[in-house]
């Protein structure tokens, strides 16, 4: 049995909430780079993209599937805000759910995400001894709720380099 089936760790990625932030930092992250840089530093065994549903971006979904990602939708709503059209596909519960839903099939859970809606789920993994890590897009823009975990912190935006387009 590999290392990597041993750890048994799974990933659980807030996508919009990593890819604003990634880009508040001024670069692109590369999905497929990222999937595989969790495999290995942190023996990842499954990873979960929650992501809301655009028509139109079906292209986008296969690739992120191909590269090994298990992709669960959220319906997304459009709204308009100062005559900008602006869509909203907040995944906070499914990515609480289906880390709950999943919790006695992995070690160690990895959270991806600066927002404070995941810090009920954070103390518990935490307080079950399952919290690996928390995967930080912007180490200048995170939930104060979380600090207290900083700990587990794993800040991305300092490996553009690695995990970046090039």
């Amino acid at each position: 049995m590999s290392i990597e089936n041993r750890a048994n760790n799974y990933a659980f990625i807030d996508s919009q909430n990593l890819n604003l932030a990634i880009q508040e930092c001024g670069w692109k992250l590369d999905f497929g780079r990222f999937y595989v840089y969790l495999k290995d530093k942190y023996k990842v065994s499954k990873v979960f993209l929650f992501i809301g549903y655009v028509a139109g971006n079906e292209a986008l979904y296969t690739f992120l599937q191909k590269a090994g990602y298990i992709i669960v939708f959220k319906p997304t709503l459009e709204y308009i805000k100062k005559a900008r059209i602006y869509t909203k596909g907040n995944v906070d519960a499914e990515l609480v759910l289906h880390a709950m839903i999943e919790y006695p099939n992995y070690n160690k859970a990895i959270i991806v995400s600066g927002d404070g809606d995941f810090h009920c789920l954070v103390e518990y993994l935490e307080k079950q001894g399952k919290l690996l890590n928390i995967v930080i897009p912007n180490s200048r823009k995170y939930s104060a709720l979380l600090r207290k975990y900083q700990k587990y912190f794993v800040y991305l935006d300092k490996l553009s380099k690695k995990l970046g387009i090039k």
